[in-house]
């Protein structure tokens, strides 16, 4: 990658310079046949096999369910350590012109006004039914060049969104998928093993708060793009390279963490982790209903009293109607789960039928004590107690439920309780100063 535009970052005491990088010119896409279905390949697929991960399709990709450790030891491992993620499956789009910030305040939930060079932030795209079409990070290089980072498949659908919607607008929209390859290092000791592989990381890592990014030198003059975000909900990056030097890098950091244990993970730990933390899945969580009543309702331009939004968006009007669906996280009281399927309901106490499930898995890393649920980052001070882990995830009901309400979630003949609950895993690491993780 060679570095193509200069600009200053103004969201911190010190400036630093952002550099958008320019990607592959040509796509990475290798496929292959696999139960029938032709399915794409990241740059790290043969590592995958090399190591006898277990494949399954995802979103359109052959990727690592889990590998040998397992997904309990590489969930706990990120709560414990660090883990190594593969997720070059996700696609970027970049928007350069004068009006790139115009289209992408119309077409994203999220305000940029407040956004500033060298910060990224979440929201999602919607459609005129304020059906969620994907989630997505936006990155803003300059007031002129944004990056999207967008779920796996999606980038052509999310580019066509924004090009319907582009009009008479001066500005160039471009699809990056299988340009840019993506690794996530997450857990405590990710800055740490990180140094290791960058140039000058003590200065990178200063002033480096939570959805900032900063593009960087690796110790072998390759350039990345470096975010301190993640899935996990633990302190981490997302790492942003050219295919062809995914490989080296991935390897050097394994080896530069060999004294954390790192390990690499599949998506499995990644969803247990994710929902653990309370973020959702594109097109299960959200997607083919209203992108409102839910905990992310940050991800839209909500005033303070939340009666009304503070700009015009795509989707806004059909969610203004107050008719809406709910969506909670729970938790449950063991590690049994509910299979997702057609017939897997929510029940009230009454047995009545109030919604359906949306997500439910075991968060290795939690446990009830005294009627509270803990984490292994809360063991410091509770040493007397062993957490076995909980199940956990997100339903939707047709009605509102109180937090503390405990549901019942069926799926044929199997029944497991569960309490309704704001938050899942608690002491998570993901926002907490930088400081704390680069001694």
């Amino acid at each position: 990658m060679t570095h193509q535009h200069n600009s200053k970052n103004l969201s911190g005491d010190q400036n630093i310079d952002i550099m958008m990088p320019e990607w592959d010119d040509k796509t990475y896409n290798d496929n292959l046949q696999y139960e029938n279905k032709q399915l794409k390949t990241t740059p790290l697929h043969e590592w995958h096999l090399s190591q006898s991960a277990n494949m399954a399709d995802f979103g359109g990709y052959h990727m690592p369910l889990w590998y040998k450790s397992g997904v309990k030891n590489e969930h706990l491992a990120v709560l414990n350590s660090a883990g190594i993620f593969d997720t070059s499956h996700m696609a970027c789009i970049t928007i350069k012109g004068k009006d790139a910030f115009e289209l992408l305040q119309f077409c994203f939930t999220r305000d940029l006004t407040s956004l500033k060079q060298g910060r990224c932030v979440y929201g999602a795209f919607l459609d005129e039914k304020g059906y969620c079409l994907d989630d997505a990070i936006v990155y803003k290089f300059s007031n002129t060049i944004f990056m999207v980072c967008v779920n796996s498949g999606m980038g052509s659908v999310i580019s066509a969104h924004l090009t319907n919607n582009k009009k008479d607008l001066n500005l160039e929209i471009m699809d990056l998928t299988d340009r840019i390859a993506k690794m996530d290092i997450q857990g405590k000791n990710s800055a740490r093993i990180l140094k290791k592989v960058l140039k000058n990381p003590d200065e990178i890592f200063n002033n480096m708060p939570y959805f900032s990014f900063k593009v960087v030198e690796l110790l072998d003059n390759t350039n990345i793009l470096l975010s301190r975000s993640g899935y996990t909900g633990e302190f981490g990056f997302e790492i942003f390279i050219s295919p062809h030097g995914i490989l080296k890098l991935w390897e050097d950091v394994l080896k530069a963490g060999e004294k954390y244990n790192i390990i690499a993970c599949g998506l499995a730990s990644r969803d247990s982790l994710r929902t653990g933390a309370g973020l959702p899945l594109s097109h299960q969580d959200i997607g083919h209903f209203k992108f409102i009543n839910h905990p992310w309702d940050f991800a839209l331009p909500y005033n303070n009293d939340k009666t009304e939004f503070t700009k015009n968006f795509i989707g806004k009007k059909a969610l203004m109607d107050k008719n809406q669906n709910h969506t909670y996280p729970f938790v449950g009281f063991d590690l049994r789960k509910i299979a997702i399927s057609d017939d897997a309901k929510v029940l009230d106490q009454n047995q009545n039928n109030i919604g359906s499930i949306l997500t439910c898995v075991t968060d290795m890393g939690i446990g009830w004590h005294e009627n509270k649920i803990v984490s292994i980052a809360s063991l410091n001070h509770l040493s007397d107690i062993k957490l076995k882990g909980l199940s956990c995830g997100f339903v939707m009901t047709d009605k509102q439920i109180e937090t503390g309400t405990k549901v019942i979630l069926q799926e044929g003949k199997r029944k497991i309780k569960v309490m309704i609950v704001k938050d899942i895993r608690p002491d998570r690491t993901a926002r907490k100063a930088i400081k704390n993780f680069t001694d």
